[in-house]
């Protein structure tokens, strides 16, 4: 019995006024993982939910497997539930595919095989067995305890109730469920949030070990590359959404060009157009047979002119024709895509060799265990460790916004710019082009505008910053911090929420120069690239 395959046709969504998809289809068959890539706001979430059947296309339908599993924001069991209660429903088809062989099975010995009825039963218990296969019922318990051992969850009793989980611990048992389920077709919306590494690493091959169809949203580019059969780009492009068999290295090759074609194809055309149009609104006039005659040719003149206005005039019917066809059916013009263009992310700190920041036996009990750094004037430092283990407190010690136990020493007149992973503004109905001005002052607003940083649309600067989702405000504060260079850049996890794109310009625009920069980040591609040197915390248990 084949596997089904997950079929959307012609998916239309719109949201708050605002068409998110238009048009969009997708064939996964098993054995395909595909990853759906794309800035923030172009669908990919929605995409995820029409597939699953959460919510209804405005147009289009949707074919799926009937046990479909999707990884939701919030678990389906209320906060008094017990992990058993989670792991129970996980198992629940393995079991019940079980127990419906032993009854065929019980069923086929007492029916002769000469019974027509025997042949019916037989066929049953094919089909059950091919279901029990895909799942891998018989190993469904010893797999239920790798899983959750590969994501953390092993030490924990099964007696505990989600209500004493933390958000992160209940997405990773969310994710749990469906890994034990073995579901003929999985989706998924950011897998490896809340994820260390060696979680991310063991959800990638179990990922990569399901017989079905995949379909994962993520913007961590290691598990794209680490999984993908083909990616998915959502972003606009000349004929809709994009699919790059290959896995996310591969799509970058692809991505870039193909956008040069698009861009080649819209400048051709355009010149082309142009030329349609002077031809079929100026030759005419150009060429008018009236034209005063030569005393050459004053004796052909009359059967001249009429062969030349017969010349004329197919002229102009021909590119006339040729203008509207290609107006009707012209490449639209390539949109500008978000390409982060701040140019230097610091400032120059001034001569000498004395540290930006030091710290002799600094700690913040409970949070920083103790530790001796220097930060000098071009550092390029990246801080790694386990969740816990100190890096977001050690940024707000260095930006001076936490007080930590031992000696801080920071140079005099130090400039200092802390990109937090929590980002607010004190005035949610200000719009983000008014917010940006009154942060950096209009003589710099005016030498940096908003829009040359590549952070934001033209489109939402006039939104109230409270409209804007996570990605975005974490863009206008990033942008908020380049706008005037500090000599220290703190940044805390700050590819959170962005685009790949965005995150490969932004890795770019991390390498050397002037001023220093310190970067906490649990992302792996980020991690696997850094050119600078590192420092690894280990969590305070003092």
């Amino acid at each position: 019995m084949p596997q089904p395959a997950l079929l959307a046709h012609n998916l239309v969504r719109s949201l708050g006024g605002r068409r998110v998809l238009d048009g969009v289809s997708l064939t996964a068959s098993p054995g395909h993982r595909i990853g759906l890539i794309g800035e923030n706001g172009v669908g990919k979430s929605t995409l995820l939910r029409l597939l699953a059947g959460v919510e209804e296309p405005d147009a289009g339908n949707v074919t799926r497997p009937a046990d479909l599993g999707f990884l939701h924001q919030e678990m389906p069991f209320d906060a008094g539930s017990t992990i058993a209660a989670v792991l129970a429903e996980a198992l629940r088809e393995s079991r019940e595919d079980l127990a419906e062989l032993d009854r065929l099975g019980e069923a086929l010995s007492a029916v002769p095989e000469d019974d027509p009825a025997h042949q019916d039963l037989l066929d049953a218990y094919g089909r059950c067995l091919e279901r029990a296969q895909h799942r891998e019922a018989w190993d469904a318990h010893r797999r239920a305890a790798l899983v959750l051992d590969g994501l953390g969850l092993g030490a924990f009793g099964h007696d505990r109730t989600l209500g004493s989980l933390s958000g992160g611990q209940r997405g990773r048992l969310a994710l749990a469920a469906l890994l034990v389920r073995r579901p003929s077709a999985l989706l998924l919306d950011e897998p490896t949030n809340h994820l260390d590494d060696g979680a991310a690493a063991f959800l990638e091959e179990q990922v990569r070990d399901l017989p079905g169809t995949v379909v994962a949203a993520s913007h961590d580019r290691a598990f794209l590359d680490a999984v993908c059969t083909d990616v998915v780009d959502l972003d606009p492009a000349v004929d809709g959404p994009v699919r790059h068999g290959g896995d996310y290295s591969a799509y970058l090759s692809a991505k870039h060009a193909e956008r040069e074609r698009w861009e080649r194809r819209f400048a051709e055309e355009q010149e082309e157009l142009a030329a349609l149009r002077e031809s079929a609104g100026v030759t005419a006039h150009r060429l008018a047979p009236d034209r005063g005659r030569t005393d050459n040719e004053k004796m052909g003149y009359g059967h001249r002119a009429g062969r030349v206005q017969q010349q004329i005039s197919r002229r102009v019917r021909n590119a006339t024709r040729r203008l509207e066809e290609l107006e009707r059916a012209q490449v639209a013009e390539p949109p500008r895509p978000l390409r982060f263009a701040a140019g230097e992310l610091t400032a120059h700190t001034g001569e000498g060799l004395r540290p930006l920041v030091s710290l002799l036996e600094a700690r913040v009990p409970g949070r920083l265990a103790p530790i001796d750094l220097a930060v000098s004037a071009t550092d390029r430092l990246l801080l790694t460790g386990g969740n816990g283990a100190g890096k977001s407190t050690l940024l707000a010690v260095l930006a001076g916004r936490l007080t930590a136990e031992g000696e801080t020493r920071r140079r005099p007149g130090l400039t200092v710019g802390l990109l937090t992973q929590d980002t607010r503004f004190e005035r949610p109905d200000r719009s983000v082009r008014d917010t940006y001005g009154l942060s950096v002052g209009s003589p710099r607003a005016a030498k940096v505008p908003l829009h040359s940083l590549g952070l934001l649309h033209e489109a939402d600067l006039g939104k109230p910053v409270g409209e804007l989702s996570v990605g975005q405000r974490r863009r206008l504060a990033l942008a908020l911090l380049v706008a005037r260079p500090p000599q220290l850049l703190l940044l805390d996890e700050p590819t959170n929420h962005l685009s790949p794109t965005l995150c490969d310009d932004l890795e770019a625009a991390l390498g050397p120069g002037p001023g220093a920069i310190v970067v906490a980040s649990h992302d792996r591609w980020l991690r696997g690239r850094w050119q600078g040197r590192e420092l690894r915390l280990e969590s305070d248990r003092g």
